[in-house]
């Protein structure tokens, strides 16, 4: 290979370059919107793909695999689903200010639910779209650029005619940086837009006075207008939204909490969040207010109603559901979008006055546009009003002409060679014809019955309304005053037309201060079966089941109905429960698994022991481990309050057998699955740190393993089944820890 061809360079240098090169064409070409028209490539290119296939508002519906198809052949190389997510959110009411795309089939709900395949769906252009978005794109209004493949043109921005910026809202992750900006009451930004052509100079303050806030189309309440100033200021801040909640009467004297509008973000799957968190409240006895909830939505709007009971206090109820739940969200704000080529982030009035310039741009290359064809068609205008006068003249010239070319030099410069006149007169006339080359062609294009004098008069009065319009459109462009005017013009038409009331209230919402009863505090019996089902009792009803509770249940021990439960696992962790997410009360019912409460998994490991975390502190714990590693722990290193974690180190291979709570224990015994016994004093066995492996107990077999471990007190006799014999326990010869122990024949 010829060395000349090859460039060496550093390959940190290139990975940089090729990174910022890949992240400026993510957010200038994906993912944020241009200030100008508030779309994003992929909507720009879907909608005039529709403009181009003349899917309009009052044409029939197309498949929305049609459109998808031809916007990603002609306009936009990405994925399908890419085009056709961006689609379905411009039909979607619940989503957008203002739906740009009449959807006809399943598009999705407000409960986030996907819409159907775009093989399915129907859609076309919604009324609004082809009159404030696409119109006029005939006049020269905005550049169109190649296509990715150049062969086809596609505008680089729509010559939309309001703030869509901030009426539609925008979101979108870019690389290094996101855009949040929330919809707005269409009627408001219009006033807005033309309060600042009226006075540039106006402030963000007195702009508010006409947009109040975000409007969201799924209503809510916005609870910190004060904060509203600051973030229209500086285009970032958190906007506080709330559900809207309304209290119905029910039989027998109870009352409804009924929802009817939700926080903007609650949208899509947030919204079964929301019930089962609702849910999750009454389950863990947040709150015993709660008698049934259910979701009762439609197409007619949200209704979520939860039933409570007669004596709850609904006002500290709903501030529970504000606080525990998502009825009151955040929307994140940050008005990031395409500037100029690059993203800037903006405030209310920057946005407005991008906007309202983009106005005045398009107005004039439209105005400009319009008065060169005016000023075309009066010149062929004035040209026929000529010919008229001199008919019998322009007659004689073309039937004294050889061809068409003849005539047409005679009509534009005089040139009589070659004309057969039927006077000298004719001729001296013919040569001081000086029409225009537009105007000779228009004469010889004349039909003769142009020459009726009807047809003379309306020409004349044609012509009246093209002088009539050229001085308007000259007034437009030369005065900016005029100018404002059309546009302002423009806006109230499509304010009357599309404007609709504002549907978020915004105002200062008073902190949501919420009460929790606190529970009395008292002393209960855990019980928890072999299974790991667990529940609480109080102690009456225990001592009246005692015998039935040890007879069916593993671990049986007393704590604080607001404490914690420690569980030890064969692999060495210890999980915590908060005693109040645990079931209180009958002694019958099944309890509730020990998997729906903590980090314990059934699968992955097996309980060991369980206590109470109040108890733990009291003792000290032994370990035993498969492998015969001893230790003994302070129980006061497990008062902690994480969910998990490590209760003891282990080896590889190795876990626990055993954890007990030292009571008297005197001696300790070590059974082997190859029915070895070894007994030694429990005082043998030293004190470690929870993090410690502890110290051999027992020298194994190869083999070999720790099955079973037993205590035993001096003064009392223990006897065990082994294999079908019969083991007195503190008849085994007592031996020193670290030894191999006896062997029991069997």
């Amino acid at each position: 290979m010829d060395d000349s061809r090859i460039i060496k360079t550093e390959y940190s240098e290139v990975m940089q370059k090729s990174f910022i090169d890949y992240a400026m064409s993510v957010i200038i070409a994906r993912a944020l919107p241009d200030v100008r028209d508030g779309l994003k490539p992929v909507q720009r290119r879907t909608l005039y793909d529709m403009y181009e296939l003349g899917i309009r508002y009052d044409r029939p519906y197309r498949k929305s695999a049609r459109i998808v198809g031809d916007t990603m052949g002609k306009y936009h190389p990405h994925g399908d689903s890419s085009i056709y997510d961006a689609l379905v959110v411009m039909t979607q009411e619940f989503k957008k200010g203002m739906p740009l795309v009449d959807g006809h089939g399943n598009f999705g709900n407000i409960e986030g639910d996907g819409a159907a395949a775009m093989r399915y769906t129907e859609a076309r252009l919604e009324k609004i779209t082809q009159e404030a978005f696409l119109a006029d794109l005939d006049k020269d209004v905005v550049d169109f650029v190649p296509n990715f493949d150049e062969n086809e043109k596609e505008p680089s921005v729509l010559p939309v005619k309001i703030p869509n910026l901030l009426v539609n809202g925008s979101e979108g992750i870019a690389v290094g940086m996101a855009t949040s900006i929330p919809p707005h009451n269409l009627g408001e930004v219009i006033d807005a837009a033309k309060a600042y052509m009226k006075n540039p100079d106006i402030t963000t303050r007195e702009l508010m006075r006409y947009v109040k806030g975000p409007d969201f189309p799924t209503g809510g309440i916005v609870i910190n207008k004060d904060e509203l100033l600051g973030i229209y200021e500086t285009g970032t801040g958190k906007i506080k939204v709330r559900g809207k909640v309304e209290t119905e009467k029910a039989k027998g004297g109870k009352t409804n909490l009924v929802i009817t509008e939700i926080p903007y973000p609650m949208i899509g799957a947030n919204i079964s969040k929301f019930l089962s968190d609702v849910a999750a409240l009454a389950e863990s006895k947040k709150t015993q207010d709660i008698v049934d909830i259910s979701n009762q939505s439609s197409k007619e709007g949200i209704r979520i109603v939860i039933e409570l009971r007669k004596d709850a206090e609904v006002e500290n109820f709903k501030n529970m559901l504000y606080k525990k739940t998502r009825l009151e969200d955040t929307f994140g704000v940050n008005m990031l979008a395409i500037a100029d080529g690059r993203p800037e982030t903006m405030g209310l009035k920057q946005i407005i006055k991008a906007s309202v310039d983009f106005q005045f741009e398009v107005t004039t290359r439209k105005y400009r546009t319009m008065l060169a064809k005016e000023q075309e068609r009066k010149e062929i205008q004035e040209g026929l009003i000529k010919a008229c006068n001199v008919i019998d003249l322009i007659i004689e010239i073309l039937r004294g002409s050889k061809d068409r070319a003849m005539a047409k030099a005679c009509l534009v410069e005089g040139t009589t060679q070659g004309i057969k006149f039927k006077s000298k007169e004719s001729k001296i006339m013919a040569e001081q014809l000086r029409f225009s080359e537009k105007q000779a062609t228009a004469i010889l294009e004349m039909r003769l019955y142009k020459l009726i004098g009807l047809e003379i008069e309306a020409l004349i009065k044609e012509h009246e309304e093209t002088m009539a319009n050229i001085y308007r459109y000259e007034d437009i462009l030369d005065r900016r005053d005029s100018m404002a005017q059309v546009i302002m013009n423009e806006l109230d038409a499509i304010k009357k037309e599309y404007s609709r009331p504002r549907r978020t209230v915004v105002e200062n919402g008073e902190e949501a201060v919420y009460e929790e009863k606190k529970i009395e505090e008292m002393e209960v019996m855990c019980l928890m079966d072999r299974f790991g089902y667990v529940k609480t009792v109080d102690m009456p009803t225990y001592e009246r089941n005692r015998e039935a509770a040890e007879a069916e249940n593993k671990y049986i021990f007393p704590c604080k109905n607001t404490g914690r439960i420690c569980i030890f696992t064969n692999t060495g962790q210890l999980h915590t429960i908060k005693v109040p997410d645990l079931p209180f009360g009958k002694f019958r019912d099944k309890g509730i698994p020990v998997d729906n409460v903590s980090n314990y998994s059934a699968e992955k490991e097996q309980i060991v022991f369980a206590a109470s975390q109040t108890h733990l502190n009291l003792y000290r714990l032994i370990f035993a481990t498969k492998q015969a590693m001893l230790k003994i722990v302070d129980g006061g290193e497990f008062d902690v309050a994480k969910r998990t974690v490590a209760a003891t180190k282990l080896s590889e291979g190795d876990e626990v057998v055993s954890v007990v709570l030292m009571d008297g224990q005197k001696n300790i015994i070590l059974q082997t699955g190859e029915g070895y016994f070894l007994r030694f004093a429990v005082e043998e066995i030293p004190e470690k740190k929870k993090g410690a492996i502890g110290v051999r107990g027992m020298k194994l077999g190869a083999k070999d393993w720790v099955e079973n471990v037993y205590y035993t007190m001096d003064s009392v006799g223990r006897a065990i089944e082994y294999k079908g014999k019969t083991v007195e326990l503190n008849k085994l010869k007592a031996g020193k820890r670290d030894g191999k122990g006896v062997k029991i024949r069997v």
